[in-house]
């Protein structure tokens, strides 16, 4: 899922590393922790090796001043053989693309995807939530009783999670057969609670 995100935000512009990183932990924030210059290295080496990217160093700008880095940046750029096995990513559909990193990579890219593709994906997680969302319906009806509160409470959230989960997909699902794309309101920050007296 790495390979695939990194060939992403590549086929957008070259990038350096620390950038890229950068990148990936902006589109895939919700998704995934942040990203390790422990994994991101080995990717961009493999990716290179196979073809897919090649690096090249730039200078610095000459009127750098004096206190900043003066040393050349590495800097990474996709092929044509990468932007065709970013495009072989991006039409899978498959049972990886169903769990969390899978589908979160996915989606991070689905304004690129063909409309079959994401109502497949979607499908897909939908069904996973789904699954998810029943084996915490038996956990909690077979084995309420001996949980103690904060394991119980700890359930109830997660079974919460699920359900908005698959409210959310449904609605995705709904305006990907429709045509439309999703409408998105970004949550305003609620006023202050009133201080106590």
């Amino acid at each position: 899922m790495l390979e695939f995100a990194i060939l992403g935000l590549l086929h957008e512009s070259p990038m350096h590393g620390y950038e890229l990183r950068k990148q990936l932990t902006t589109k895939l924030g919700a998704f995934r922790a942040a990203i390790s210059y422990g994994s991101l290295y080995p990717t961009l080496r493999r990716l290179q090796a196979a073809g897919c990217i090649t690096e090249e160093s730039v200078a610095p700008a000459a009127d750098a001043p004096l206190l900043t880095n003066r040393r050349s940046r590495v800097v990474y750029k996709i092929t044509a053989e990468g932007k065709e096995r970013f495009q072989e990513l991006l039409g899978s559909s498959g049972p990886e693309t169903f769990d969390d990193p899978g589908f979160g990579v996915h989606f991070a890219f689905f304004a690129r995807t063909d409309s079959a593709t994401r109502l497949r994906i979607l499908e897909g997680r939908r069904r996973r939530v789904e699954e998810r969302r029943e084996g915490m319906r038996d956990v909690l009806s077979r084995a309420a009783e001996r949980l103690d509160a904060y394991t119980l409470e700890l359930q109830r959230h997660g079974l919460d999670a699920c359900e908005r989960e698959v409210r959310w997909l449904e609605e995705l699902i709904a305006h990907e057969r429709s045509g439309r794309p999703p409408q998105v309101t970004i949550p305003s920050n609620p006023p202050p609670d009133p201080p106590e007296r």
